[in-house]
């Protein structure tokens, strides 16, 4: 990758999806909580929520599609085409119209940061993005702004061990699957 002179936006566009370990975690645990419902469910359910899972599970691999785009013009969040047309969230901005960056606690005892345009708009800065670090890097070189202080909304650790309870939840659910049909 090129290294930026400060202040200076991307040389080449740079694409940042949600990071892996969230978007797997997600997907798996989605898995693991609605796996067992078509089986669990009165014989009359069962044909409308085994047709059902699968149009969740797209349906949840759309939200975790989303992707942060980097380029000389400004910063761009959305989705990819295959399912933009559903979702229509997104939002972009020009370098040149970043003003400030507010940081906002959560109820959980986190911080969210917003992106402050200069038009009033306040936009939520992506913290679930793979390579966080060199996405911070670049937003601070391109706009100025110090973001030595933005961290991950939730540390990894967490995403690891939901991650642990989510495979141990499959395989429950597998040898429960197995103990049933011998």
């Amino acid at each position: 990758m090129a290294s930026n002179p400060p202040g200076a936006p991307p040389d080449q566009p740079q694409t940042y999806p949600v990071a892996p370990l969230i978007r797997f975690t997600l997907l798996g645990l989605y898995l693991a909580l609605v796996l067992p419902l078509p089986l669990l469910a009165p014989p009359t359910l069962r044909p409308w929520l085994t047709a059902a899972l699968p149009l969740g599970l797209v349906l949840v691999a759309a939200l975790l599609s989303e992707r942060v785009r980097l380029d000389q013009e400004g910063i761009t969040v959305g989705h990819p085409r295959w399912c933009a047309w559903l979702l229509r969230r997104g939002w972009q901005l020009p370098w040149q119209q970043l003003e400030d960056l507010t940081s906002v606690g959560t109820s959980q005892g986190g911080r969210v940061y917003y992106l402050r345009a200069q038009d009033g708009r306040r936009l939520l800065l992506p913290q679930r993005v793979a390579r966080f670090p060199a996405f911070l890097l670049q937003v601070q070189r391109a706009s100025g702004l110090d973001l030595s202080a933005v961290g991950r909304l939730s540390p990894p650790w967490t995403y690891w061990a939901l991650a642990g309870l989510t495979g141990a939840m499959l395989l429950g659910e597998l040898a429960a699957q197995l103990l049933l049909a011998a």
